[in-house]
């Protein structure tokens, strides 16, 4: 080769290794989150908050409550350092996420105090045991003499408790209460003694036999609350205790979740909702030979499931139905990372206690009959997760619901995560109900009562789960609504109402589906209804953007100046209008 030659062929490789290093410049950038000086407030706090966590583990303990009292006092404090005016729009909404997630948690922390006092005439114990625990971490020396002698004394207080009676009276809830407390107590009793023991012989020679002593009395002392004092005994797979918060609660809850409305406000737009669901009910059941009598359109409906074995090939086949669809009509972007890789597993017998339907992200988690149930129970699970039913669960599940929004969310802005809500995790993923349903994906009378099944059933959980918490409703009234009205089979009521009232979700948790699905409607409306963004413009920027309150996505998109007190005032619904 020539020199000429050669060195053509040398420019000719310099210009596409410009080329290409040029692209992966523009890559980097294009990964990278516009910046926020905000956002390193939000991380460090997030890894201090977790030492703590981590360090503070005796769940009641009253030196857990300080120090994180003072790591939000002094995030606040710092917050309020900032000279709002000079931030930039971004760096003024994570002000605002971040002041309204540290004034919350304030206030929850407050409110634990409060209920550990509530429960402190049936646990006295619970300072002994958190501090055995706090005394652990910090390392200091335990004697092993003077703690068995305190073990002993802790096993003849709690089994002399259940001999009094002082704990008459104790309304059910702040028993129950008592009872999930003294299970948690006993878990911290057995990771401190699990810490000494064995490692120190002397210690374990001295507190052997009164930690299982301990040990024991705090197991029956928990069934002992539970059946004598809250009701259930150890085979009761029916009866519901929750523990309304009240009128107050609800509306300080709602400010913090930027929701505008009142408790009673909310319930009657869910009742508007729920007629609108009835008005559909009886078009689809029309369709179906069924005249007005949707009820039996339902029943219809729930007899054409699949034979056992075969509901993973029927998920499979709506999983890939949806995305297909909102790829071909350019409604978001799907990477084919997210396209291609979730993943399904099958439900336990036990979760589906407490979750008779799917649950979901990057995986799908199917709920159907397993060969040691019951023949009720199995019908029931047939029945309820039949395939029109199964429709609109899928994509609420995976895409573009929950495994699209989840493995966004990871990808941008990942800080925000600290501010996740279910009105914009659970609101997105019931919006694209509404979407696929006013486009005309559910076509057949059948898909169209399964919809409406999850549809209305979201309007309900709003109805039973606001009336339960201002102390209109009892757990059977609201079994009793999603069986009467919405048409499911009782075990899967009772379960569906047992998983909102159990302590595991938030006072709004099961509110959040469709008051936050109204908002995303609404702001669809707004922007792509007035040609403002396209379909695909709109939906990628809210995924971008984190799972944060929706009205402050709506901030985010239409550029909405900020004060540094922002209160909220988005009136997303319209109470006349239907």
């Amino acid at each position: 080769m020539s020199v000429i030659n050669r060195a053509a062929v040398l420019f000719a490789v310099a210009g596409l290794l410009c080329q290409s290093l040029s692209g992966q410049m523009t890559d980097v950038a294009n990964y990278n989150d516009p910046p926020s000086r905000v956002r390193g407030m939000i991380e460090r706090f997030g890894a201090d908050y977790g030492i703590l966590d981590r360090f503070n583990s005796a769940a009641f303990s009253e030196r857990r409550s300080e120090v994180l009292r003072k790591l939000y006092a002094d995030n606040l404090a710092a917050l309020g350092s900032l000279d709002f005016d000079k931030l930039n729009h971004d760096e003024q909404i994570d002000t605002i996420l971040f002041r309204n997630y540290l004034e919350h948690e304030v206030r929850e922390q407050v409110r634990a105090d409060k209920q550990i006092d509530e429960i402190r005439p049936l646990v006295p114990f619970v300072k002994t045991i958190s501090d055995l625990e706090d005394s652990r971490r910090r390392l200091e020396s335990a004697d092993p003499a003077k703690t068995a002698a305190l073990l002993n004394e802790l096993a003849r207080s709690i089994n002399a408790l259940g001999k009094t009676d002082k704990s008459a009276g104790t309304p059910k809830t702040v028993a129950n209460r008592a009872a999930r407390a003294v299970g948690s107590l006993r878990d911290t009793l057995r990771r401190w003694y699990a810490y000494y023991n064995g490692y120190d012989p002397t210690f374990t020679w001295w507190c052997e036999s009164p930690y299982k002593a301990a040990d024991d009395a705090l197991a029956r002392y928990q069934s002992f609350i539970s059946t004598k004092l809250v009701g259930i005994s150890p085979d009761d797979r029916t009866t519901i205790i929750g523990d309304p918060i009240g009128r107050e609660a609800l509306i300080e809850e709602l400010k913090y979740e930027m929701i505008p409305y009142t408790p009673e406000e909310l319930v009657q737009i869910a009742n508007k909702e729920f007629e609108w669901c009835v008005a559909e009910f009886k078009k689809a059941s029309r369709e179906m030979g069924f005249g007005d009598d949707y009820m039996k359109a339902i029943e219809a409906v729930k007899q054409k499931y699949v034979e056992p074995g075969k509901q993973p090939e029927l998920i499979k086949k709506l999983a890939y139905e949806a995305i297909e669809y909102v790829e071909k009509n350019d409604l978001v972007t799907v990477p084919p990372i997210a396209r291609d890789n979730w993943r399904m597993e099958m439900m336990t017998p036990e979760r589906q206690l407490v979750a008779p339907f799917f649950l979901g992200g990057e995986t799908i988690l199917v709920s159907y009959p397993t060969d040691g149930m019951t023949h009720e129970q199995k019908m029931m699970s047939l029945r309820g997760n039949n395939p029109h039913f199964s429709r609109a669960v899928t994509h609420h599940e995976l895409i573009p619901g929950h495994h699209l929004q989840g493995f966004m969310s990871q990808r941008y802005r990942p800080y925000r995560n600290r501010f996740r809500t279910p009105f914009n995790t659970e609101g997105w993923a019931l919006y694209w109900e509404f979407v696929l349903w006013d486009r005309g994906f559910t076509k057949t009378p059948e898909d169209k009562i399964g919809a409406l099944f999850w549809r209305s059933h979201r309007a309900a959980r709003i109805i039973f789960s606001l009336n339960f918490h201002l102390g209109n409703w009892t757990p059977e009234q609201c079994v009793d609504l999603l069986v009467n009205k919405v048409g499911h089979e009782r075990d899967n009521a009772v379960a569906e109402v047992r998983r909102s009232f159990s302590g595991d979700y938030g006072p709004l948790y099961q509110m959040a589906y469709m008051m936050g699905g109204l908002q995303f409607q609404q702001l669809h409306r707004d922007l792509v209804g007035s040609k403002k963004m396209t379909d695909r413009q709109f939906h990628d920027a809210i995924l971008k953007e984190g799972p944060v309150s929706v009205e402050m996505i709506r901030a985010i998109l239409t550029k909405q100046k900020l004060p540094r007190d922002f209160k909220t005032n988005w009136r997303y619904y319209d109470l006349a209008a239907r």
